[in-house]
């Protein structure tokens, strides 16, 4: 369902709520109401609902669902307050010339290729199987580039983290970032499972069959050309995405860490024995024939500063980014033509914001209408 139209009139531009038309198709019209208007967009009920439905549906896909479903019922309080955070920012992108057109034609091919769709129609197609607008999306898709834009230049660009913050921080965290000696491995995998699968006598446990002679002899040599190829200085995640059957293929084999005891005796004595950037040579598994390589080798104990740096960095940056995000947003609202039917709460809203007033006469004479920082535009 698209909206298309407002109903608008002279005659009602003083009142504060209109209402929102959209078009279901050649003969059903739909009136949505509007909750808040936001300089010159607006928020309906369907919005507030659509936003509700994605933070509980999402809750409902974590781990631990009790725990996000608490979280999104704290959460849904401040519903609104996010809608008119999203226009405010939207609306300021606007006023300093920000677009993200060429942004979201990069992003949508990224997930095209992470979906290994092959056209964009395809990715289309996939988005919409699962009940998804694929113009909805590509819109929330937008917003979000351009409001992380205007949150990265007009906030993040003024928060600094000294080299002192960051030595504070390591020293007062130090058991906390204690560790046991452990590497990050990625894999290539050139598998044997290929032959089909065999049962037990009553039919039950199927198991993948013992692979053939050939299909051992094939998988081997494919392994070697891959090794040959790795010590002629090819990428190993490129050719992890081109040639390993393993499920980490797509992300270039990243096998994440692994700590002594976690692995068989035989893996485990050869990587952890190899310094970071090394790699492996074909080792036979019951899988197949794998590449490994150590990304990372991380001794036991508290990791240098130099090594943790711009993690803590990092974490100093998120932990200064909130309150000044809530603070430039404060002063958004307090610059912005706001105006929000009763019943509803804007819970970012600031004590310093000028509530707009209407009169009889204003709805005759635009010329009296409320005077605010900022022009009212009309929707």
């Amino acid at each position: 369902m698209k909206k298309t139209a407002l109903v608008l009139s002279v005659v009602l531009l003083g009142v504060p709520f209109l209402l929102a038309q959209t078009q279901a198709s050649n003969s059903d019209t739909v009136v949505e109401e509007i909750i808040a208007r936001v300089n010159n967009s607006i928020i309906t009920r369907a919005d507030v609902r659509k936003a509700r439905q994605e933070l509980y549906g999402e809750a409902q896909q974590q781990p631990n669902q009790a725990q996000a479903e608490q979280q999104a019922k704290d959460h849904e309080k401040d519903i609104l307050r996010d809608l008119i955070d999203q226009q405010l920012l939207l609306s300021k992108a606007q006023e300093l010339g920000i677009s993200a057109d060429t942004d979201l034609v990069k992003k949508l091919d990224d997930l095209r290729k992470q979906m290994h769709a092959d056209s964009m129609e395809d990715l289309e197609k996939a988005a919409e199987s699962q009940g998804i607008s694929f113009e909805d999306f590509k819109q929330n898709l937008k917003n979000n580039i351009i409001t992380q834009k205007v949150i990265s230049q007009e906030v993040g660009g003024h928060i600094t983290v000294s080299n002192a913050e960051i030595q504070q921080y390591y020293d007062q965290h130090k058991a906390e970032m204690e560790r046991p000696e452990q590497v990050r491995l990625s894999e290539i995998l050139i598998s044997t499972q290929t032959t089909p699968e065999v049962k037990n006598a009553k039919g039950e446990n199927a198991l993948p069959g013992a692979p053939s002679p050939e299909v051992v002899e094939q998988a081997k040599a494919k392994a070697d050309q891959v090794y040959e190829m790795l010590k002629k200085g090819g990428n190993f995640d490129d050719l992890a995405k081109k040639y390993s059957n393993g499920p980490t293929s797509s992300v270039g084999g990243d096998l994440e860490y692994f700590k002594r005891g976690t692995m068989s005796k035989e893996l485990e004595s050869k990587v952890f024995d190899m310094p970071a950037g090394q790699y492996t040579e074909p080792i036979r598994t019951n899988q197949g024939f794998v590449i490994l390589k150590v990304t990372e080798h991380q001794s036991a104990g508290v990791p240098p500063l130099k090594e943790v740096e711009n993690q803590i960095n990092e974490q100093i940056y998120v932990t200064k980014m909130q309150p000044a995000l809530r603070d430039y947003l404060t002063k958004l609202r307090e610059e912005a033509y706001i105006d929000i039917k009763p019943g509803y709460l804007d819970t970012g809203a600031s004590p310093n914001e000028t509530k707009p007033v209407y009169t009889t006469a204003a709805a005759t004479d635009s010329s009296k209408q409320p005077k605010k920082k900022k022009k009212l535009g009309l929707f």
